[in-house]
């Protein structure tokens, strides 16, 4: 038997069906069968490829797991009644093995040579039995078994009233259960994963090619990214593309088919825009400029899911705007559709925002804005219209599709835009089950003005060429290569390389001068006067504090009016003109003893305003021009109780201040809710991991498990666990052990949680992917074996077992992710570190390798761990950049000003370049500098008045960014006469150690930088300085031995003019070769 029924889902789903029918009521859902006394179920022959799926198909799908062409269902309310052939009576027989609700009849047609049997002549007389039958009265089916059937039914004496059960089957098939939902979410990521990795890469290189392809023909290629032809030439899926989506690993892609043919259009289609799901691509050739609307949907084991886009090349003020209207107004859906809502109330609030933000485009506005999805694609009884009263319920799926069509540009075409998503309805919100592709950084592409005004100047009687240019976003930067690798004419080799670099260093810079303005306008912006400084420290405010509340709390000892430290009070007690005056510990700055001949002198020092600059300099009063004690001095014969006194005092100081230190650094600590444990099935688990940082006890592995709301990890024994919840998820990584010693599942938190006594901003799930804990030894083969067949062997079993670790860590981190993005409604994403990318550096203590993500800058092999969040950087700040130095640091300086800069120090200088280029395209504004600079005071006056900081030029002017390096190019292009001799530079030198700048911040190399920057001068090669070097000093053992070679051989020994190249290296580096 080939096909197995899942005879216990089929059971559950026939209890829903009767459950639904029995209890049903004229105002439910169920109402059009509240009368009916049975149910008909028609299905003829198969329906055209092209046609969509009809309603009684998809129920029998949703029912039975397959279709069943030519068959025939009856539910009575005391059993099912199925009319089928002989064939498919063998298939269907399974479903009486899986106890359903009802008894099931099925009543077997005799084969064509056979003689007629009586089926359908009892299944005519059982249906003509009722006087009310529902049925699907708008689907008309064909045949040879429906001629029969209606044969037989004319027939009859009485024919029952039909009434229309299509409402029902809908709400039957509407709520989705798990096997379905996991049905949906494949299908959902195989259409993400196609628009991403396939579509709009693929629309980019046409735009930036100009290549000449039609609609149909770019559609045509989409379709075929999940296989195409039959037989010898059939072609199997990309999975250059499918290999780069999420939980794709095990998809049948048997079961995998379009739900249509892919809709692409754009302004030269020849029917115009038009945003419904039965449009076609046109033959028309795609134009390379205007607006493009994206439309695929993928079905996956019957089960559908729908994307739609909108990109617009050149896009207008007006575009832009709309575009983002439809953006957040899709945010502001997803909040409204939930359990309960109402389709038209979705709809009104939807046109409301319409009114609201453009009330000029209510005439454009879509007529609904989606529709119920899932075996059927378009389910029009949860139409998401103004007319529709259903009500919607938790774990539907619906297609949400927002637009404005018929919309006039600047030209006065007509355009349309659309954002459509599949989404899954929640108890207070909607999730998105399909993504990407939907920022404005990745869908509005702009056209570059300097290629326009190059193609202009070459060819100016034709119209200029103006390829799209796509924003910069986080990722990798582009290496640096030459066109095909060939010489090219009157070029060498490395001369070509260096204008390949130089076009390079021009990008960078050119765009980091338009980062740099965006910087400077946004600090304006943001810190403009009357507008709230958002970066600027509240300050330190006057703290109260009470010693006693009166005469009658103090302490005995005060009788003897002699000096008393009550700890429990934090005070002390001292006399003062007969009397016992309390000051609390806090109002003490220190004390101090000394002793002089027979005395010994107790002096108390108070906290009083306008002392020298300190650590308590800025502490604050509550009356800065009151009269303050400065101190108090005892003198006494008894130096031992004076010993006493003086190392109670000092120690109750350094009591409350280290109780304020703990205190102030579990300001930031949050209790966490409860975890709701998962409840119906088993949770996903990783087992045999061990956590950072560990629990108490002994080292041994335990296991993490996915629940409801949060992860959990049990140790061993069950005695202590750690929960995490995915709303204090901030970033989640994914590290394998490709050239490391361990996988690695890495959490870094939004805010702090406590685990044993330390508190903890990142906790890591990690397992050694060493084969010491393999045990080889009992190995039978290795005496069998010669030679290196054994190590041979070895690795390649470490090799398989790495890739196990791999596939098993980033598939938990995946359902991680997946659950976080459910449950919060957020989505969250795996982020994997870049290891090309990656760069050595001491942000801490050691060197350790630090690996940029999409969105981080991470160290997760060993604590402390560093995971620093790009879009929290406001500039990075390059520092010791000198030709003389081997390494250079890097500070990264953050939007909120009230944090510490990040120092990362000596990056070894070979990897000066990357580091630039990645910054660079991870849109970080740089600056650039010879020495370390003093960040602690340099911040603080930054905090004091951030606008004045940004009215005096801001970070370009300070850290001399974007067009900072205009002076050093003029300098070097001018090929200046003068080149210093080596004693004037080493004066110099000298006189640059004492700098202004205080080098707290700096590395122990830090004293050998010199304070002379030469950007003008473009650096030698190797040769060149030993040539020069050989020369210096033949001519000092000239001068040793009293020889005097004139003018003309200092001439000689001045460096010969060089002719300079088209634009320095920005950090004045010569090209090793």
């Amino acid at each position: 038997m080939q096909v197995q029924l899942n005879k216990q889902l089929i059971a559950s789903r026939l209890k829903n069906v009767y459950d639904g029918w029995r209890n049903a009521s004229q105002n439910d859902e169920y109402g059009s069968i509240a009368d009916a006394e049975a149910l008909l179920l028609l299905s003829g022959d198969p329906a055209g490829e092209d046609e969509p799926v009809r309603k009684g198909t998809a129920f029998q799908t949703w029912l039975l797991g397959y279709e069943f062409p030519s068959t025939l269902l009856l539910f009575q309310k005391d059993k099912l009644l199925i009319l089928c052939s002989a064939s498919k009576s063998k298939f269907l027989h399974q479903i009486k093995e899986g106890n359903p609700p009802v008894p099931v009849e099925i009543l077997v047609q005799a084969k064509a040579k056979e003689p007629p049997s009586d089926a359908l002549p009892k299944f005519v007389e059982a249906y003509t039995s009722f006087k009310r039958v529902g049925s699907l009265l708008k689907e008309a089916c064909t045949g040879k078994l429906m001629t029969e059937w209606e044969q037989g039914v004319s027939k009859a004496d009485s024919k029952p009233e039909l009434v229309d059960m299509a409402p029902a089957l809908s709400a039957f098939m509407a709520v989705k259960d798990e096997e379905e939902m996991k049905c949906i979410r494949t299908a959902a990521n195989l259409t993400s994963t196609l628009l991403v990795y396939h579509i709009v890469l693929k629309l980019e290189m046409i735009l930036d090619k100009e290549a000449k392809i039609t609609h149909e023909q770019f559609a045509t290629q989409i379709e075929a990214r999940i296989g195409s032809g039959e037989g010898e030439d059939a072609k199997g899926p990309d999975m250059k593309v499918w290999s780069k989506g999420r939980g794709l690993n095990d998809v049948d892609w048997a079961s995998t088919e379009f739900c249509y043919s892919p809709i692409i259009q754009s302004r030269s289609t020849s029917t115009g825009y038009d945003l419904r799901s039965t449009a076609e691509s046109s033959s028309d050739t795609i134009a390379h400029k205007g607006v493009f609307l994206i439309a695929v949907g993928m079905r996956y084991k019957g089960y559908c899911a729908n994307l739609g886009r909108s990109i617009i090349v050149d896009p207008s003020k007006e575009q832009e705007a709309i575009y983002n209207l439809l953006l957040s107004m899709q945010n502001e859906m997803l909040r409204e559709i939930k359990d309960g809502a109402t389709a038209r109330e979705v709809y009104q609030r939807a046109l409301d925002i319409v009114k609201k933000e453009k009330p000029e485009l209510e005439k454009n506005f879509v007529k609904n804005v989606g529709y119920g999805t899932g075996v059927e694609f378009r389910d029009s009884a949860y139409l998401l219209s103004p007319k529709n009263a259903k009500h919607l319920k938790t774990d539907m799926v619906l297609n949400l599709s927002l637009g404005f069509s018929d919309l006039l540009d600047d030209n006065g075409k007509k355009y349309a835009l659309h954002i459509v998503d599949t989404i899954r309805v929640g108890a207070d919100r909607s999730t998105l089950l399909t993504e990407g592709a939907k920022s404005t950084k990745d869908t509005l592409f702009f056209l570059n003005p300097e290629n326009e005004i190059e193609v202009e100047e070459d060819k100016p009687s034709k119209a200029p060429k103006k390829p799209p240019v796509k924003p910069l976003v986080n990722g990798s930067p582009v290496k640096n290569k030459t066109v095909g690798g060939k010489v090219l004419r009157n070029k060498t080799r490395s001369a070509a390389q260096d204008e390949v670099l130089m076009t390079a260093a021009a990008k960078i810079k050119d765009h980091q001068q338009q980062l740099h303005e965006g910087l400077q306008s946004a600090g304006l912006a943001k810190y403009s006067e009357g507008a709230s400084s958002g970066g600027e420290k509240e300050g330190k405010t006057w703290k109260r504090f009470q010693s006693y509340k009166g005469e009658s709390a103090l302490p005995r000892e005060v009788d003897s009016l002699r000096i008393s430290v009550d700890r429990k009070a934090q005070t002390i007690v001292l006399p003062v003109h007969g009397f016992a005056v309390p000051f609390h510990i806090n109002t003490i700055k220190n004390v101090s003893k000394n002793d002089e001949g027979d005395y010994t002198y107790l002096r108390i020092n108070f906290q009083t305003p306008g002392q020298l600059a300190g650590k308590k300099d800025d502490t604050p009063f509550e009356d800065p021009d009151s009269t303050f004690i400065r101190s108090v001095t005892y003198r006494s014969t008894d130096g031992h109780h004076f010993d006493n006194i003086s190392k109670q005092i000092t120690d109750l100081k350094k009591e409350v201040n280290k109780r304020e230190q703990q205190k102030k650094e579990m300001a930031d600590v949050i209790e966490q809710d409860v975890l709701v444990e998962i409840k119906g099935r088993r949770a996903h688990k990783l087992p045999e991991v061990f956590v950072r940082p560990a629990l108490d006890g002994k080292r041994l592995p335990g296991e993490v498990e996915i629940h409801q709301n949060g992860l959990r990890y049990q140790s061993p024994m069950g005695s202590q666990k750690i929960d995490v919840l995915f709303t204090n998820i901030k970033h989640l990584f994914f590290q394998p052990c490709d050239k490391e010693l361990m996988v690695i599942v890495h959490i870094h938190l939004r805010a702090p949680i406590m685990i044993g006594k330390k508190k903890a901003h990142d906790i890591q799930f990690f397992r050694e992917a060493s084969d010491v804990q393999f045990d080889e030894t009992g190995n039978r083969k290795r005496k069998h074996r010669y030679g290196d067949e054994d190590e041979i062997e070895m690795e390649q079993q470490e090799r398989k077992r790495r890739q196990m670790l791999n596939k098993e860590f980033k598939l938990f981190a995946e359902r991680v992710a997946e659950a976080a993005s459910t449950s919060m409604g957020e989505t969250l994403e795996v982020d994997i570190p870049f290891r090309e990318l990656s760069f050595e550096g001491v942000p801490f203590r050691t060197n350790v390798r630090l690996q940029p993500t999409t969105e981080c800058l991470v160290h997760l092999i060993d604590p402390p761990f560093l995971v620093v969040t790009l879009n929290e950087i406001e500039i990075a700040s390059l520092e010791r950049v000198q030709f003389s130095l081997k390494q250079f640091d890097l500070v990264l300086i953050f939007k909120d000003f009230t944090k510490a800069p990040l120092h990362i120090n000596s990056i070894p200088s070979g990897q000066l370049d990357d580091v630039k280029n990645w910054l660079d395209s991870v849109d970080i504004p740089l600056g650039e500098g010879p020495v370390n600079l003093n960040w602690g005071p340099i911040m603080k006056t930054i905090n004091e008045s951030p606008y004045d900081f940004f009215q005096q030029g801001g970070w370009r002017s300070f850290l001399g960014g974007g067009d900072a390096d205009s002076d050093a190019d003029q300098d070097s292009d001018s090929e200046s006469e003068f080149e210093a001799d080596p004693e004037e530079l080493q004066s110099e030198e000298s006189s640059g150690d004492a700098s202004e700048y205080d080098g707290s911040d700096a590395s122990a190399d830090s004293g050998s930088a010199s304070g002379y920057d030469d950007e003008s001068d473009d650096g030698d090669d190797w040769e060149e300085l030993e040539r020069k070097a050989a020369k210096s000093d033949s001519k000092r053992a000239a001068e040793a031995k009293g020889t005097r070679g004139g003018d003309s051989e200092s001439d000689d020994d001045r460096p010969k003019k060089k002719k300079a190249p088209a634009k320095p290296k920005a950090n004045g580096k010569s090209k090793k070769r």
